[in-house]
């Protein structure tokens, strides 16, 4: 038997599977060259045909588009919080648990950033809110594996391991912004969020 006709060819791919492996690809260059990559550069990546691409997305915008809805998806970052030892101290658990979040957000801004600074990241019109169940959804599932870390300590907590992680959330989500001349680093933002801002002692309430 000859030896073309002995290979096998690897099973064909779906247009989903396909679509995920060009986002895959074209996040990194989208991040580096923002909305001037070219459809060229992306296929080169890929190891794919540039025609391929269009044969999943309709064109460029909508491949950027789904570069901004692969980078907010939660997925990586909740399966990273999971992983998690529940048998190291709370602070511990908390640090690496704000590295990750921090890693999320980061691929977030940098994304949307390198998006906006060409005109390709749609914006919400004035007066228009983002629809709030989208973003709840977005932020519930990290919410609950953040407080999956709070629960072997719920004895010694103030507060739910529910409501402590929708707290420490929102506390490194607006910790988080860019541009900030000396920005927390992560132990130093765990501290804060377990002891408060006074050293030693407890602040009269």
């Amino acid at each position: 038997m000859a030896e073309s006709s002995a290979r096998r060819r690897a099973p064909a791919m779906s247009p989903d599977q396909r679509r995920a492996m060009i986002v895959t690809a074209a996040l990194p260059l989208v991040i580096e060259y923002g909305g001037a990559v070219t459809t060229a550069k992306i296929a080169r990546a890929a190891g794919i045909g540039e025609g391929t691409i269009f044969r999943v997305f309709p064109d460029k915008d909508a491949l950027l588009g789904a570069c901004m809805d692969e980078a907010v998806r939660p997925d990586d970052t909740v399966a990273h919080l999971a992983s998690i030892a529940l048998d190291q101290p709370l602070a511990a658990r908390l640090t690496e648990a704000a590295e990750v979040v921090r890693g999320y957000m980061d691929r977030i801004g940098d994304v949307a950033g390198a998006l906006a600074a060409v005109g390709k990241l749609s914006r919400t019109p004035p007066g228009e809110e983002e629809p709030a169940p989208d973003r709840e959804a977005g932020l519930a599932a990290p919410r609950s594996a953040l407080a999956a870390l709070f629960e072997p300590d719920r004895e010694a907590l103030r507060l739910s391991p529910e409501r402590l992680a929708d707290a420490f959330q929102m506390f490194l989500m607006s910790t988080g912004r860019p541009g900030a001349p000396e920005p927390l680093s992560t132990r130093e933002l765990v501290e804060l969020f377990l002891h408060g801002a006074l050293a030693g002692r407890e602040a009269a309430v």
